[in-house]
């Protein structure tokens, strides 16, 4: 499998967000998770970091 978890990262920490996201869409200054379950979040901000060997998805306020 080839799912992530999304985290955001706050004040230096970085917080669980949404876990086993599956699909993910940027578009104008929001992105759009969802998970394998159909959880579905919306996130006002940027990506931070992808790391596709480590599975993570951090992301930011602008």
């Amino acid at each position: 499998m080839c799912e992530a978890n999304a985290y955001l990262y706050i004040d230096g920490k970085e917080e669980l967000y949404l876990e086993n996201v599956d699909v993910m869409k940027p578009e104008e200054g929001k992105i759009f998770l969802k998970n394998l379950f159909g959880e579905q979040k919306v996130f006002e901000g940027q990506i931070r970091e992808i790391s596709l060997l480590r599975h993570r998805i951090v992301l930011e306020k602008l």
